[in-house]
């Protein structure tokens, strides 16, 4: 049963949002009751593959273990916890870096739906912990944490302490209602978005083509601008349209998922862009890849230029982002093309006079929001395969 996708999974909805309103009415505590939603739902997802559920249940048990070990270690000020927290780490990395590998060169390599997703979660808790952020996370917490059904799949990214507040937080009647009012707005947006928008780029992108041809070289350019610009509209309603009905879901079992998109198309340079495109996936890479790499930096003064900095760590950053979403040579593009592009905006926006002086003008604006735009979409048009594989 695909979640967010097929009738089945809808109609399970129904139930899991009622009993989850009566229980919120009631001042009821909501977190048992959604683990054990979560817990069925995630058996539905695996029902069709065995040896998916087999190889996730293992995965849990190793992070609960690696999570447990981390703790142990900073609880009791190992000395050596650094260098043993590190190879945890590499450790709780690997089963998704193995999985990338395998499924290069075996399209049904083993894994499970969600991978990627979760080992956000559970390298988070081990940085974290390691941070001295997180002093005790329960087993309890922790489970449910990652087995949260509405964002298990795709996103929104949960953020460990956020989480554990909302799940044990006491709601009151009208705290709740406030919750659900809110969720059944955003759910409602999520499947118009998904089941409408999706579907008018999915049409444009395969239809309006066809209609172009290709039968000259502007013809064959003119299709390719027109599929790209189709795929571009199916892609943002389609992702943004299940990350809108997560976070619905999720405020209806009383946990405050994170918005994913905030009107990305108005970005007048490719950061604001990042700040508004899938928010938490960059926002966690922000906090745990670049902010790290630039701290690492500036302690043992690998560069002279806090601005050389900045431009190879959104190189680094982003090139993990394209080769955490495959091990294709489209994804690795997708992210070096993006990184680069951060690092020219870091540059225009530090050392380009002409930017300091006009960034505040309209005709700037307007030309800055062009040219991201046709930035964004040509990036796109590689990550879905179009510039080095066209389907035209």
């Amino acid at each position: 049963m695909g979640f967010f996708a097929e009738p089945a999974f809808f109609l399970l909805l129904v139930p899991i949002v009622g009993i989850a309103v009566v229980l919120g009415i009631a001042e009821k505590p909501l977190a048992r009751y959604g683990c054990a939603v979560s817990i069925v739902m995630l058996l539905l997802l695996f029902s069709r593959s065995l040896e998916s559920l087999a190889f996730f249940v293992g995965y849990l048990v190793w992070s609960f273990a690696l999570a447990w070990y981390v703790a142990r270690l900073f609880a009791q000020e190992h000395p050596q916890r650094i260098a043993r927290y590190r190879i945890c780490l590499a450790l709780q990395i690997a089963p998704l870096a193995i999985y990338k590998v395998g499924v290069v060169f075996e399209p049904d390599f083993l894994g499970f739906l969600g991978m990627s997703y979760i080992t956000f979660k559970t390298v988070q808790v081990l940085i974290e912990t390691r941070d001295g952020l997180i002093e005790h996370m329960g087993a309890f917490e922790y489970l449910y944490f990652l087995v949260f059904f509405p964002t298990f799949t795709s996103g929104p990214i949960l953020r460990s302490r956020k989480f554990v507040e909302d799940m044990n937080a006491r709601l009151t009647r009208d705290q709740y209602f406030d919750l659900l009012y809110r969720g059944a707005g955003w759910f409602i947006l999520g499947a118009l978005y998904k089941f409408v928008g999706a579907a008018i780029g999915q049409w444009g992108m395969w239809f309006l083509p066809s209609v172009v041809g290709t039968e000259s070289a502007g013809a064959a350019v003119l299709a390719n601008i027109v599929y790209a610009l189709g795929y571009t509209v199916y892609l943002f309603f389609d992702f943004a349209g299940y990350s809108h009905m997560a976070v619905g879901l999720g405020f209806a079992l009383g946990i405050e998922v994170p918005r994913n998109f905030r009107s990305p198309f108005v970005a007048l340079d490719i950061k604001d862009f990042w700040n508004r495109w899938h928010i938490t996936l960059s926002h966690w890479l922000r906090d745990f890849v670049f902010m790290r790499f630039s701290a690492a930096s500036f302690e043992h003064k690998w560069f002279t230029s806090p601005v050389t900095t900045a431009c190879l760590g959104f190189i680094i950053n982003m090139t993990l982002m394209g080769i955490w979403h495959g091990l294709t040579i489209d994804y690795l593009v997708y992210g070096i093309y993006h990184g680069c592009l951060l690092a020219g905006c870091e540059l225009m926006q530090r050392k380009w006079g002409f930017y300091k002086k006009h960034k505040r003008d309209r005709w700037f604006k307007v030309c800055s929001w062009a040219v991201t735009m046709i930035a964004v979409i040509f990036g796109l048009a590689l990550f879905s395969g179009q510039v080095l594989h066209n389907p035209l």
